[in-house]
């Protein structure tokens, strides 16, 4: 299916439309006449895109579905790793794909194309790891799905507890997780025979995760921590059959992990690589640029993005080096990170509300800036708040999109540990990324938006990453327009966060394709971030399980930084950055192919 990633791959359909010219249509111009047969091609382009959808949300309903803000598929936690679910899955992509090339795209609306378009190319990014098993490394101590229904037993998230059929729905998730466990055990003793493995080290990390959600005892088991808060308001029967479920549920997910563990501390740790990369694995060169396509949605060489990486990093720290003597340091660049982390001036906080009070003030300033660069602005407010205790131990700082149902807001979600220990330094570009503008104008507009649900729930998907991860790492780079870089502490702040992005690109590069050792790229990001050990690795460590989605980041923010270049070079007085980010937001979550014809129709038309 796929011998040659960028031979087969930059002939195939997907590859060729996202060449194709894609008439810009302005957002909100007046639509041009269609013709009746144009209309019937659209519809039919609206029904396959509507099934691709229906199908893709119930494979996986916790990826596809209730993390994008749809909560319709909230009672399902999906078989995406059960072989036959995932052949199936796979097999009706090709159907719809098919379908597609039935119907002729020259034919089609603007409005249509670019449906016809997006579609595609995302049901190509499906097809693109089919012939890869990925179901064969189910679980890691990154993301796991064990773990993610975890964190959602706090009802704060992206599935919120607050009434009985939204009780009955986490329950019924709950319920279906011993069998999802056990597909996943029997999943890795396929991957064992066939040499598809985790690194030992990913198994160790494991371990502890899984023996922490165990719990003797039901009731005091993180599973049945909801049926502790029933609210008030529900009548004795629902609190009566929740309570009973929700401990049957405990008890019977704490048999499933009991069997994880023992299976994982007995036979799939001592089976474990002692290698960090992909390209240890059965055709995992092949793999890996698949990865690479996969969330980047070019099919660039590992060694060039390698190179790229290399040159970043040292552009950054070419800039930490001028600003570090504004700040009052004068000693090596590799101390810079930890003179800053000792400086009690930039640890002012005493209280958890005085952190959210510092963010709430950045958001003001922020929301003030907004109307000088974007006409487009979703009508969706920020809501700001603490990770909940449940969590706060393993979490970082993160969003969570508005649900399309208006059952939760868009929520940047602040970690604070110890609120005296945090620093106000990388606060604003924070805010910038995960917060206004970043993902909360792309998740909140894209509810919005008169999109197709293919495309409004299309956030928290790897293909998405260098689009959505792409806009926040740029959002970043708005704080030198807002003023916020002004102060040298914000602008370490900024530059800190993105020389990380730039080291991932040759850490990820250098571990999955180049044969780096795990100890190799944490010495690279101890020596370039002024890491500890221990921080370093808990980075590293997730690059080794999770391939190419570091590199989605510094891929596209680079790419519309080079639009944006590129129109205020052809357009000169007439480049109005209220257009420029319309264009980019305006049509919802785009493959970067997709996005840079849109940029350039937009270019043309406004000469």
């Amino acid at each position: 299916m796929l011998p040659s990633v960028r031979s087969m791959r930059a002939a195939s359909l997907a590859a060729a439309i996202l060449a194709a010219s894609v008439p810009f249509t302005p957002v909100h111009a007046a639509a041009a006449p269609v013709s009746a047969a144009a209309q019937a091609s659209g519809k039919k382009i609206d029904q396959i895109a509507a099934r691709f959808y229906d199908a893709r949300a119930k494979y996986d309903p916790l990826l596809y579905a209730t993390a994008n803000g749809d909560s319709r598929y909230d009672d399902q936690i999906g078989m995406a790793i059960d072989p036959k679910v995932r052949k199936r899955y796979l097999a009706a992509n090709h159907v719809f794909l098919n379908q597609l090339k039935a119907v002729d795209r020259a034919h089609l609306s603007d409005k249509a194309r670019l449906n016809y378009d997006i579609l595609a190319a995302e049901i190509q990014a499906q097809l693109d790891l089919e012939r890869f098993p990925e179901h064969l490394l189910p679980l890691n101590h990154f993301d796991n799905v064990p773990s993610n229904l975890a964190n959602y037993a706090g009802g704060t998230g992206s599935q919120p507890l607050e009434t009985p059929a939204q009780y009955r729905a986490y329950l019924h998730r709950l319920q279906q997780l011993p069998a999802w466990i056990d597909q996943a055990i029997v999943n890795m003793k396929e991957g064992v025979r066939t040499g598809v493995v985790q690194p030992k080290i990913v198994t160790m990390r494991m371990l502890p995760q899984f023996q922490q959600l165990r719990s003797s005892d039901p009731q005091a088991s993180v599973f049945y921590s909801p049926a502790k808060r029933l609210p008030a308001a529900f009548s004795d029967k629902d609190k009566r059959e929740l309570a009973i479920g929700y401990r049957q549920a405990a008890l019977k997910i704490g048999q499933a992990l009991d069997r994880l563990c023992t299976y994982l501390e007995k036979d799939y740790l001592p089976a474990g690589r002692s290698t960090a990369g992909y390209g240890a694995l059965p055709d995992g060169a092949a793999w890996y640029q698949a990865r690479i396509r996969n969330n980047t949605n070019l099919d660039t060489p590992p060694a060039q993005i390698h190179a790229l990486g290399l040159k970043e990093v040292a552009r950054i720290q070419a800039e930490m080096a001028k600003l570090a003597p504004k700040l009052g340091y004068d000693g090596p660049l590799k101390g810079f990170p930890q003179w800053v982390a000792a400086q009690q001036k930039f640890k002012p906080f005493t209280t958890e509300q005085q952190v959210l009070e510092r963010y709430r003030q950045i958001y003001a300033q922020v929301d003030a800036k907004l109307p000088q660069y974007f006409s487009l602005l979703p009508k969706a407010k920020l809501d700001i708040q603490l990770e909940p205790e449940l969590t706060r131990a393993t979490a970082s700082d993160h969003y969570t999109p508005v649900a399309a149902d208006g059952s939760h807001p868009g929520v940047f979600w602040a970690v604070v540990n110890d609120p005296k220990d945090y620093e106000t330094v990388g606060m604003a570009t924070l805010l910038l990324h995960e917060g206004v503008p970043g993902h909360h104008f792309h998740a909140a507009l894209l509810k919005e938006l008169p999109l197709p649900d293919f495309r409004k729930f299309f956030t928290e998907h790897p293909s998405a990453a260098a689009y959505t991860e792409g806009w926040a790492l740029y959002c970043e780079t708005l704080g030198r327009e807002f003023g916020f870089y002004e102060d040298p502490a914000y602008y370490y702040g900024h530059l800190n966060d993105e020389l990380l992005r730039a080291v991932r690109l040759v850490v990820d590069t250098g571990m999955h394709a180049q044969g780096w050792s795990r100890e190799k790229a944490i010495a690279y990001a101890m020596e370039n971030l002024g890491y500890s050990e221990a921080r370093a690795a808990n980075q590293i460590e997730r690059y080794m399980v999770w391939p190419a989605q570091a590199l989605a980041y510094k891929t596209g923010a680079l790419k519309i930084l080079e639009l944006r270049a590129k129109a205020q070079q052809a357009l000169g007085p007439k480049f109005s950055y209220a257009k420029f980010h319309e264009v980019v937001l305006g049509d919802g979550t785009l493959p970067l192919p997709i996005l840079e014809s849109q940029v350039n129709r937009w270019i043309e038309a406004s000469k």
